[in-house]
C-alpha cells in the first residue's frame, strides 16, 4: 500500500540555496559547514570498516606469507578513504541540494540552508576527492587507487541521479557504499580475493535493510523530495519481506568468514548470534501487529549496532 502524497503547501521547503546570500562569516563557521557537506557521522562507520579490512587483511597476509605493508601506509590510505567518501558525500549533497530542502531532515544542511554557496561546496568536494585519489596512486597501490575511483565515480554519477528514478538506486547505491572495507583490504594485499569480497559482501548486504528501515519512517519525506524508494513505490508489506530477505543473506555471508580462514571461533560465535537477534527482530517485523514506523526506528538502531559488534568481533576474533 502506498502512502498519499502529502499537500506541499503544509510542509515547509527551505529553497535560500537558489539565492545565496552573501553575508560575513566566520572562517571557523564556514570551515564546520563544509565538514558537514562530508557526513561525518558516516564516516565514523567507514573508518571503522576500512580499519577492520586492514586489520584481517594483515593478519591473512602474514599466515598466507605475503608482503604486508607498514602501519603508515595503512594510515595514509585510511586518510585517503575518509577523504574519497567526504568528496562524494560532498557532491551529492551539491546535486541535492534542491531535493534537501523538501525534506525535514536535510533542509538543515548547510547549502538547502544558504549557509555555503554552490559553487564553494562543488569545488570543495572535487579538491578533496581529487586529493584522495593522488594520494592513493602515490602512497598505496593501483588496486585500491581503482577501487576508490570506482566508488567516487558510481556513487555520484550513477547512484545520486538515479534516485529519483528507480527503487533499484539503493542496491546501485550500496556498491560504492561497501568498498571501504575492500580498501582496507587491497591496501594490505594488492588484490580482491574471497575474504576481501566477503568483506565486501557483508556492508553491501548490512545496508539495504539499514536504509530500507529509513525510507520507512521517513517515507513522507522522500515522497515530497520525489526519489524513489520501496515503501512508497511497492508498499510497507513488501518493504519488510524485502528488509527478512536480506537479513538471511546477511547472516550467511556474515559466516563465510570463518570456512574462508581470516576469523576463527569467536568471531563465529558472535556473528551467528548478532545475526541471529538482528534476523529474530526484522522477521518480528512481519506479524501484521507491528507498528510500521516505530519497528524501522529501532530497526535502524539495531543496524548500526549489530555492524559496530561484528567488526569488534572480527578484530577480536580475526
Amino acid at each position: 500500500m502506498t502512502i498519499p502524497a502529502e499537500p506541499l503547501g503544509d510542509v515547509h521547503v527551505n529553497r535560500r540555496n537558489s539565492g545565496y546570500e552573501q553575508h560575513e562569516r566566520s572562517y571557523g563557521a564556514v570551515a564546520r559547514d563544509l565538514i558537514a557537506l562530508t557526513k561525518p557521522r558516516v564516516t565514523v562507520i567507514v573508518v571503522a570498516t576500512m580499519l577492520g579490512g586492514a586489520w584481517v587483511a594483515n593478519r591473512y597476509a602474514h599466515e598466507q606469507g605475503l608482503a604486508g605493508v607498514s602501519p603508515g601506509v595503512v594510515m595514509l590510505s585510511l586518510l585517503a578513504t575518509v577523504l574519497v567518501v567526504g568528496g562524494a558525500n560532498t557532491l551529492n549533497m551539491y546535486l541535492e541540494r534542491d531535493t534537501d530542502g523538501f525534506m525535514a531532515r536535510t533542509k538543515n544542511r548547510p547549502l538547502p540552508a544558504g549557509r555555503i554557496s554552490p559553487k564553494l561546496a562543488l569545488w570543495f568536494g572535487l579538491a578533496i576527492s581529487a586529493l584522495s585519489l593522488v594520494l592513493f596512486g602515490l602512497v598505496v597501490n593501483t588496486t585500491t587507487t581503482l577501487l576508490a575511483a570506482f566508488a567516487l565515480f558510481s556513487y555520484v554519477l550513477v547512484y545520486t541521479p538515479l534516485k529519483r528514478k528507480t527503487t533499484l538506486a539503493l542496491l546501485i547505491g550500496s556498491v560504492p557504499g561497501a568498498i571501504p572495507p575492500l580498501l582496507g583490504w587491497t591496501t594490505v594485499t594488492d588484490r580482491i580475493d574471497g575474504p576481501g569480497a566477503a568483506l565486501f559482501g557483508i556492508l553491501f548486504l548490512w545496508q539495504v535493510p539499514h536504509f530500507l528501515a529509513i525510507s520507512m519512517f521517513r517515507s513522507r519525506d522522500y515522497q515530497r523530495a520525489g526519489l524513489k524508494v520501496l515503501p512508497i513505490e511497492r508498499g510497507d508489506r513488501h518493504t519488510r519481506h524485502h528488509i527478512v530477505g536480506y537479513l538471511v543473506a546477511l547472516v550467511l555471508v556474515s559466516l563465510l568468514l570463518v570456512p574462508l580462514g581470516v576469523a576463527g571461533p569467536v568471531y563465529l560465535a558472535s556473528a551467528a548470534l548478532l545475526g541471529l537477534g538482528f534476523l529474530g527482530f526484522g522477521a518480528w517485523g512481519l506479524r501484521p501487529t507491528v507498528l510500521g514506523t516505530r519497528w524501522a526506528r529501532r530497526l535502524f538502531a539495531i543496524s548500526i549496532v549489530y555492524l559496530m559488534l561484528l567488526q569488534a568481533a572480527l578484530l577480536i576474533g580475526a
